[in-house]
């Protein structure tokens, strides 16, 4: 007895191929659009001698700051706070959290909201410190 033969139709053929080309052609998805660039802690600390940025510490609950921080905003309550950003929305911004996670999910809705020149610290406030740099606390 003989193993039974899948077979493909033409048809089924001829439809996946439009399937997949109809999904490269639509182009970048939302996400992908997201352009936001990620600071390691020495470029922050450079930065920071001349600073031109806004500074916000995205974290939750306050676990401690970096010195010169403009502003707290709750990283998932970014976009419910644009009147604490600068209005202009090409004005370069950098966002920071403990570990870097909220703030890279800050850096991506603001960059979806329009904002252009979006920073985010990678390992947050964690990597600054294990880098040699202060962590402040109120």
């Amino acid at each position: 007895m003989e193993p039974e033969k899948s077979v493909i139709s033409r048809r089924t053929v001829i439809v996946i191929a439009i399937a997949a080309a109809l999904t490269m052609a639509s182009g970048p998805t939302e996400a992908e659009e997201a352009k936001f660039t990620t600071l390691t802690s020495f470029q922050l600390a450079e930065m920071l001698k001349k600073k031109d940025f806004f500074f916000v510490n995205v974290h939750t609950p306050y676990e401690g700051e970096i010195s010169n921080t403009d502003a707290f905003i709750v990283f998932d309550k970014i976009a419910d706070n644009l009147d604490k950003l600068p209005k202009d929305r090409s004005a370069k911004i950098v966002l920071y959290c403990r570990s870097g996670r909220m703030s890279e999910i800050a850096a991506r809705e603001l960059t979806q909201l329009g904002f252009s020149q979006v920073s985010h610290l990678s390992g947050g406030m964690i990597d600054w410190k294990k880098s040699g740099y202060d962590i402040l606390e109120k």
